[in-house]
């Protein structure tokens, strides 16, 4: 997902005078922030105690762009959280970007499913949804009303500033950003 800087999400509203507009912002000279966040996430579904469903999302901010490389330890990272829950598989429901379906994390995923076989690990099952069907995925409704949630028609947010309200939109607790690893750079 990217959380952008300049963009504001579209908003509807009922008012007598004009419609609420919100205007995209524009990048100032020597800005250092990017332009746009990358940013995983995953949705959690399960019960409580007293059998009610829940649903937690759990978030990891990318450094630079989502490409293959960081692709890779997003959910290897899922899985280590999720095997301390008792839980044996991971749907991963992914759109047909590039990144998805790299080499890279194809090989990756294959080798961390062998290593969860021998181990009695997390696996990892890869859902590619059909092109231009985000409706599909369960975490596109979560992303759609976040950005509503943090707006801020007044000025340009820092990237500190935007990554914090996303984490305050969605209850998530701060987490390192995802990398490149060193061997891949």
């Amino acid at each position: 997902m990217w959380w952008s800087r300049l963009a504001q999400p579209r908003r509807r509203a009922w008012t007598a005078a004009e419609p609420v507009r919100p205007v995209g912002q524009t990048r100032p000279a020597g800005d250092p922030d990017p332009a746009a966040l990358a940013y995983f996430g995953l949705v959690l579904r399960g019960t409580d105690a007293a059998g009610d469903p829940t649903e937690a999302l759990g978030p990891r901010f990318v450094d630079g762009r989502p490409v293959g490389a960081i692709t890779v330890p997003f959910p290897a990272w899922c899985a280590d959280r999720l095997a301390a829950q008792g839980i044996r598989a991971l749907v991963l429901v992914w759109s047909n970007a590039a990144w998805h379906g790299s080499k890279a994390v194809r090989a990756a995923i294959r080798a961390h499913n062998r290593r969860a076989h021998r181990e009695d690990g997390v696996r990892l099952v890869p859902c590619f949804l059909a092109v231009r069907s985000p409706w599909l995925n369960p975490i596109e409704p979560k992303w759609v009303h976040g950005k509503r949630r943090i707006v801020e028609p007044a000025r340009l947010l820092t990237a500190c500033e935007r990554e914090d309200r996303v984490r305050a939109a969605f209850a998530c607790p701060v987490s390192d950003h995802l990398a490149i690893p060193q061997e891949v750079t």
